[in-house]
Order: structure tokens, then C-alpha cells, then sequence
């Protein structure tokens, strides 16, 4: 029986602000992923680098869920790139929670990103238990959609990511695509890939109440709202909102009267070395007086944006999956999206939303105004969204992890036992 899982999030803490720095979809994966475990009474105990001296060690992030703050380099001022070299104490302080418990205290690793699955591997040797692990996004993939301005992502990565695939029992990918991707690019058994997809909490992201959310925020009734949300860097590409806003400003002029483009989100990546890149886009656009920028802002907040705006675009060179959409079409908003990775999953094309092939501000912009300006239209795909969304919840999404869990067990006893 299943008692308690050993989550590895090395590289961003899952009690982080989705949409800052490095937190994002994965942070909102690990914890939610982790509450429906708990719920099924399964322990689970979260690691993740320590980033301030003022943590706590511990912390009970709800019942059943504790995170370990685990300190490993300094505290402030490293990038994720950075972080592989502070790898062996953060892999000393994760094997030292099971030295001092009883043995066979955890039943389960489950690690997420390739960094976290480098301790996976260390863990899975020393402690003689399967080892799970999500990708979320990976080198090969990204270095084939680069955006303009983003760096490659170094071989070291690569290797390491072939070392997990390798190595562990099981690997739980998004989509069929990522299933695809890490068979084809990386060589990984068949027979070790799930799919799984991620869900949605359709209880914070609800329809229905889009006039209210507009007066929360400030918005006018009438505004045809566009929405960005999202980490701030060049591969989410909200340069391509606002150059899209700008096409539709040129195209129909009438539309300046009610268009807000809203770009919520904080800066990431290589996007903390032009932190005004967006509002110097505006101004060179002569857009500025159309676009506000909101700082990151918490999961409930952030549904109110959802559910006021009009239309939500995510315009990603990459996407491992694409939570921002479906948490969008849950609040009844319809998505424009890259046709790219998970989102091809995530959005029903010309259902709950559009796809667009590339990245060509003039594309965006011809499936963005529709959208903005015919009420029929958006009222048809709002309710078609609902429903997609609907067919993503975590509880399902844990249902099919925990089967992924005890075919890694089976899997990885019978394995044991063959090879002892």
C-alpha cells in the first residue's frame, strides 16, 4: 500500500506565486497534484531549494503536505542555470530525511524537471524505491522553438535529461505529443510513458461572472479585454500580444475606444535582462495608452482576470502543456494559442478556441479580432471552453497518476527481484 511519496521540486518551491521568477505551471502541478494525494490519505513530503535564510525548514503546506526548504548554495542571486553545481547538497540534505526516519519511510519518488530528477536517480539507488518523473519541458524540444533572444539550453542539460529517461521506472508525460517527444528524441521505452494530463481547479476558475470580475478590476463593462498571463520572457512571447494589439489598432481604429490588453505577469529567465522590453514595445507602437501591466498576482485574483477578459492569448514558442489556457476556458474565456506542444491538447481548435500556426503578430491579430468584437461568437465559445475545460479536473489527473504510480512499483520490484 501507497503511504508516502518523496516530491522533488529542486528548482522552484510549489508555495512560490505562479507567474514570478521561475514559478509557473509547474509550482501549481506539484501542490495541487499533492493535495489530491492527501486527500487519498497518502503522505507526501515536498523538497525544494531553500531561496532565503528567513524559511522555515519545515513547513505543512496543508494536511498531509510538508515542504522541506533544503539549503543548497546561496540563498539569493542564483539563476536556474546556476543551480546544477549546488546539486550534491541538495541531494546530502533529501537523503538525510530518509537516514533519520525508519527504513522504507517513503514507498515513492516522484521528481519533476530535469534537475529534480538528477536527486531522483540518487534517491532511487540509495532507498530502493521506483522513481516517477515529469519532464514539465525539455532541452531538445526547446532548443528546436527558440524564441528571439533566449539562450540555448546547455548540453549538460541534455545529458542529464537522457540520464532520467534511462533510469527511471516510470516517466509521466502532458500529452501524446511529449509522449511522442520523449520516445523520438530521447529514446525512452514505450512501455514507461503515460500520459497524463494536468488539471485545473474548477473551483477557483469558474464561468459566469465576468460582469463582476470587471468591476473587481476596474474594467469597463463595455472593454473588449485581451489577456496575457504568464512569466514575462521571450518564450511565453507577449511581445506578440502587443504587436498584435497594434495590427488590430492600425486595422480597425474604432476598436481603441473599448481595447485593454492586459499583461499580468512578473519577469523570468532571460526576460530579467530587459525587464522594460514591453512597455518600450508599447510606446514604439504608440499602443501604451491601451496596456497595463499588473504585477504577478495570487491563483483567485488571477481567475478574476480570467473570467473578465474577452479573449486570453498564449502565444508560447513552447509549451509542455499550457495551464494557463485551460484554466482560461474554465472561467468561460476562449483562447487564441500557439499551435505548439501541449497547447494543441489544451485548446479544442475552432471549439473552445483557435490555434495559430507560428508567430506572426498579423495572424494573432486576425484570430484576436473576432473575438474581441462579436459578442455571438465569444458567447458560443465560451460555453464550448467550459465544457473542454471541464474534462481536466486534478481529481482525475490523480486517479491517473496513482495508476502510473503502481505500475512503477510492480515494475520496479519484479525488476529488483530479477537483477538480485
Amino acid at each position: 500500500m501507497l503511504k508516502r511519496i518523496a516530491m522533488l521540486s529542486a528548482h522552484t518551491s510549489p508555495l512560490e506565486q505562479p507567474g514570478d521568477g521561475d514559478a509557473g505551471g509547474m509550482n501549481v502541478y506539484v501542490l495541487e497534484l499533492s493535495r489530491q494525494l492527501a486527500s487519498r490519505g497518502i503522505e507526501v513530503e515536498i523538497f525544494t531549494r531553500a531561496t532565503s535564510r528567513h524559511q522555515p525548514q519545515l513547513v505543512e503546506a496543508a494536511p498531509g503536505i510538508l515542504v522541506h526548504h533544503v539549503p543548497a548554495g546561496p540563498f539569493e542571486g542564483l539563476q536556474k542555470n546556476d543551480l546544477p553545481s549546488q546539486l550534491c547538497s541538495f541531494v546530502r540534505d533529501v537523503l538525510r530525511a530518509e537516514v533519520e526516519r525508519e527504513p522504507g519511510h517513503f514507498d515513492l519518488v516522484h521528481s519533476h524537471y530535469w534537475l529534480s530528477g538528477q536527486v531522483g536517480t540518487v534517491a532511487r539507488e540509495r532507498w530502493n524505491v521506483p522513481l516517477v518523473h515529469t519532464m514539465h519541458t525539455m532541452a531538445k524540444v526547446k532548443n528546436a522553438m527558440l524564441a528571439d533572444g533566449d539562450d540555448a539550453e546547455p548540453i549538460g542539460r541534455i545529458y542529464g535529461e537522457e540520464e532520467i529517461v534511462r533510469l527511471a521506472d516510470r516517466l509521466i508525460a502532458n500529452t501524446m505529443e511529449e509522449r511522442r517527444e520523449l520516445i523520438e528524441l530521447y529514446d525512452a521505452e514505450p512501455e514507461h510513458v503515460a500520459v497524463v494530463h494536468p488539471g485545473v481547479d474548477l473551483e477557483v476558475f469558474r464561468a459566469g461572472r465576468q460582469a463582476a470580475a470587471r468591476s473587481l478590476l476596474g474594467i469597463p463593462e463595455d472593454a473588449a479585454l485581451l489577456l496575457f498571463a504568464g512569466r514575462i520572457q521571450p518564450l511565453k512571447a507577449p511581445d506578440v500580444v502587443i504587436e498584435a494589439a497594434a495590427r488590430m489598432l492600425h486595422d480597425d481604429p474604432a476598436l481603441r475606444e473599448r481595447l485593454v490588453v492586459a499583461i499580468v505577469g512578473g519577469a523570468s529567465g532571460s526576460g530579467l535582462d530587459r525587464p522594460t522590453a514591453l512597455t518600450d514595445l508599447s510606446e514604439r507602437l504608440g499602443i501604451q495608452d491601451v496596456v497595463r501591466f499588473v504585477p504577478t498576482v495570487a491563483q483567485s485574483d488571477l481567475a478574476d482576470w480570467y473570467a473578465a477578459a474577452s479573449v486570453v492569448c498564449v502565444p508560447s514558442h513552447n509549451e509542455s502543456f499550457g495551464l494557463v489556457a485551460i484554466e482560461a476556458q474554465a472561467c468561460g474565456t476562449p483562447v487564441v494559442a500557439a499551435r505548439v506542444g501541449g497547447l494543441s491538447t489544451a485548446v479544442s481548435d475552432g471549439v473552445s478556441g483557435i490555434l495559430v500556426d507560428g508567430h506572426d503578430p498579423r495572424d494573432y491579430a486576425a484570430a484576436l479580432h473576432p473575438l474581441l468584437t462579436d459578442p455571438e461568437l465569444r458567447e458560443a465559445m465560451s460555453h464550448k471552453a467550459v465544457r473542454h475545460a471541464e474534462s481536466f479536473g486534478w481529481d482525475v489527473t490523480a486517479d491517473r497518476t496513482l495508476k502510473v504510480y503502481a505500475e512503477a512499483i510492480e515494475w520496479h520490484r519484479t525488476h529488483v527481484e530479477k537483477n538480485a
